[in-house]
């Protein structure tokens, strides 16, 4: 079965910030921001964010649009796409958001922390174990095999590091809002790590759409731009 389209989903400070250091979530989106993601998951067949993303901002991930749920139902589909997390480490709460609204959940694990998540989550959510270690590469082999046509990929740094680190992202929105973060610790879009070709490849930028006070950066990682 052919892997699922990546599309990769975040909103940064001008600094390159997704989050300040505070407890409470930072407000980088506006409301046209907030609807222009909810089309994408509205077209997505499955939503994917790490653990820490699910133990930080503990989210919900549903289609808020009516319209669009409507429209999904209309054409044979869940009302709101598959909600996938991972994990190496087995710590999800049960009580998360995450895992009592929407229709159905999967969780990624290592082979050594299957056990303890299936104990903990007691039949919220199905868990596939990927091996010692979470291989981005088998996960979408088995996104595919279960029909996932379009993943949505909304965070956190770790993640999306991992999907561009191995070469697996289809696109990248960007949406940059007009704020400077300014803390060294704050999480980040991406993490240090080696990318393919190196420091000086140029992504292809396909368009920039202006929404309010909102820059919408559209990249396509596995095409090079000439200068």
């Amino acid at each position: 079965m052919p892997r699922p389209y990546v599309l990769l989903s975040v909103a940064a400070s001008v600094d390159g910030h997704i989050d300040d250091r505070s407890e409470q979530r930072f407000p980088l989106s506006n409301a046209g921001d907030f609807d222009r993601v909810d089309e994408i998951r509205a077209e997505s067949d499955a939503i994917l964010v790490g653990a820490e993303t699910v133990r930080r901002d503990n989210p919900r991930l549903l289609v808020t649009s009516a319209e669009r749920r409507a429209a999904r139902v209309a054409d044979g589909l869940p009302e709101h796409p598959l909600k996938v997390t991972l994990t190496s480490s087995g710590d999800l709460d049960p009580e998360f958001r995450f895992w009592h609204c929407g229709g159905q959940k999967l969780v990624y694990s290592t082979d050594s922390a299957r056990d303890a998540v299936s104990a903990g989550l007691g039949g919220l959510a199905e868990v596939v174990p990927l091996g010692p270690v979470i291989a981005f590469d088998a996960l979408l082999d088995d996104l595919g095999g279960r029909g996932v046509r379009r993943l949505m990929v909304e965070g956190g740094g770790g993640v999306h590091t991992a999907f561009l680190s191995a070469g697996l992202a289809d696109e990248i929105r960007l949406a940059v809002a007009p704020l400077l973060i300014g803390q060294a610790t704050a999480p980040r879009f991406l993490n240090p790590a080696e990318f393919p070709g190196g420091p000086a490849r140029r992504l292809h930028l396909e368009d920039v759409t202006r929404i309010g006070d909102v820059a919408v950066l559209r990249y396509f990682p596995k095409r090079s731009s000439e200068v």
